[in-house]
């Protein structure tokens, strides 16, 4: 469906001596859309060296053993999503990516299952790597057409994350002409408010994201500490989910 805290290391008397010394805050990090570009001939740098095994960032935390359940709709249909964080890895690129396995289920029983890759570089931001999604039909799990791998057949990773996202900001996700994977996202704002199953939130991180081959657009809501907590499809079919629980 549906790594991190490097700016805050710095304590609150280190920053104000920085802007007294240099009168202007620290700079920020390589916008995202200047790493995943939207636009133009699409070729990220990815260096191994500047990647490390974690994945901590503030709005996206995965700490191997993590169980998210979320619960939701799509079109008239109830669903169930589990995210786990494996602890096994994947080596792409020669990057070392962490697996989320998210299976969705109706009525108790799994409909899809995918093994999401991701790896965070050192700046902060999460790097979506690529997927193997599997579908159900006739009774069996069959390879979906949109599973992709960044550096097999043209495929290119992009960021699911980025380390300071600000309104404004957009990036691509994803990068796989041949299986029509090339999501898109764009920063809304950082001032969210969502009460869902799991709790009460403020000062959402919120998403819009999108294929410009497709007929949709989702919202997405993301809380500090936590991750995602919500999505919502506000432009096409009916389906939103939100977090349930979230185990360790």
């Amino acid at each position: 469906m549906l790594g991190r805290l490097p700016r805050l290391a710095c304590g609150a008397a280190a920053a104000a001596a920085l802007l007294v010394t240099t009168g202007t805050a620290a700079a920020r990090t390589t916008p995202p859309g200047e790493l995943a570009p939207i636009h133009g001939t699409y070729a990220p740098k990815i260096d191994p060296a500047n990647f490390g095994a974690r994945i901590d960032n503030r709005y996206l935390p995965y700490r191997p053993g993590t169980r998210f359940h979320f619960e939701g709709v799509r079109g008239t249909t109830r669903q169930t999503d589990d995210e786990v964080v494996l602890r096994r890895t994947k080596r792409i690129l020669g990057v070392t990516c962490t697996v989320v396995r998210d299976t969705v289920s109706e009525h108790g029983r799994a409909v899809e299952r995918t093994d999401d890759w991701y790896a965070q570089d050192k700046q902060g931001n999460v790097w979506y790597m690529g997927e193997a999604a599997f579908e159900l039909k006739n009774g069996r799990f069959v390879k979906a057409s949109d599973s992709w791998e960044s550096g097999v057949n043209g495929a290119h990773p992009g960021i699911i994350m980025p380390a300071d996202p600000r309104p404004g900001d957009a990036y691509r996700q994803e990068y796989y002409p041949p299986g029509k994977a090339l999501d898109e996202a764009r920063v809304l704002r950082l001032t969210g408010t969502l009460t869902v199953r799991y709790g009460s939130f403020k000062h959402l991180l919120v998403t819009s994201e999108f294929s410009p081959l497709e007929p949709q657009t989702e919202q997405k809501y993301y809380a500090r500490g936590v991750g995602e907590i919500a999505e919502r499809v506000v432009k096409g079919h009916h389906e939103q989910f939100e977090l349930v629980s979230v185990t360790h």
